[in-house]
């Protein structure tokens, strides 16, 4: 019987995709989210298909109503979570001089200000569990070093690492781990993409940097996220493990 419940946030596609999957062998029932429907839907059926147990909520964290409401349906369904992974967000490319104060503000309510939403609201059910984790998707841009045209993206994933320690002081007393991944370069829909980051020809160029000489999955991520919400990481909080090849120790 699955005892073990998972909140997954962005996990149609990309790293909350492989974290769903992996969750999923590792018996929890997974609940996946995302405002990507079709895609979500499907990450929880092949689950099911697979012998897992999984739903699929809509779940948009820059919206505050539907982040309680998706916690309120949670708590009356199963009562208590073992796990939430605040993985949602966006990373656009938005150079200084054309930034607007609303490209700042939806990175923003995206990227930092959703991952305290799903906590907040989240919190209650964690308490529970009597041995609740969070897990916050950082990046190495923000947490590590600085992109060029991503300062909302670079400042929201830096203000993960203060979000984190904050949290894990805060929720401590109530046996919740908060910890965070800072993720390098990983071969996900976004770092493909030609427009907001370095495409594909770009991530195959960067190789050479990585000591490791590869470009990391989204299941590399997801194996340091499943780790960090089971009981082999008891006694860690408030930490951010920086998940990369190499790359950042080697500049």
């Amino acid at each position: 019987m699955t005892t073990k419940i998972a909140l997954i946030t962005g996990a149609a596609i990309g790293i909350g995709r492989a974290t769903a999957f992996k969750f999923a062998d590792n018996h929890y029932h997974v609940v996946v989210t995302d405002i990507l429907s079709s895609e979500g839907e499907a990450v929880a059926e092949t689950i099911r298909q697979r012998g897992g147990s999984a739903d699929y909520y809509d779940l948009d964290v820059a919206n505050t109503a539907n982040v309680d409401d998706v916690c309120d349906r949670l708590d009356h369904q199963f009562g208590s979570l073992s796990a939430v992974i605040n993985n949602a967000g966006i990373a656009h490319k938005q150079p200084l001089q054309t930034l607007s104060d609303e490209q700042w503000d939806l990175t923003m309510d995206i990227d930092l200000k959703g991952m305290m939403r799903v906590t907040r609201a989240a919190n209650k059910l964690l308490e529970r569990d009597g041995n609740g984790a969070v897990v916050c998707l950082s990046s190495i841009a923000g947490a590590n070093v600085g992109w060029a045209e991503h300062i909302p993206y670079s400042a929201a994933k830096g203000g993960v690492t203060g979000l984190v320690k904050a949290l894990a002081i805060e929720l401590a007393d109530k046996n919740i781990r908060v910890n965070g991944i800072a993720p390098g370069l990983i071969r996900t829909a976004q770092s493909l993409n030609t427009e907001h980051s370095v495409g594909p020809e770009g991530l195959e160029a960067m190789i050479p940097g990585v000591p490791l000489g590869r470009i990391g999955s989204p299941e590399d991520i997801a194996n340091v996220i499943a780790f960090l919400a089971s009981g082999d990481a008891a006694y860690m909080t408030g930490q951010i493990l920086t998940v990369d090849g190499g790359l950042t120790v080697s500049l």
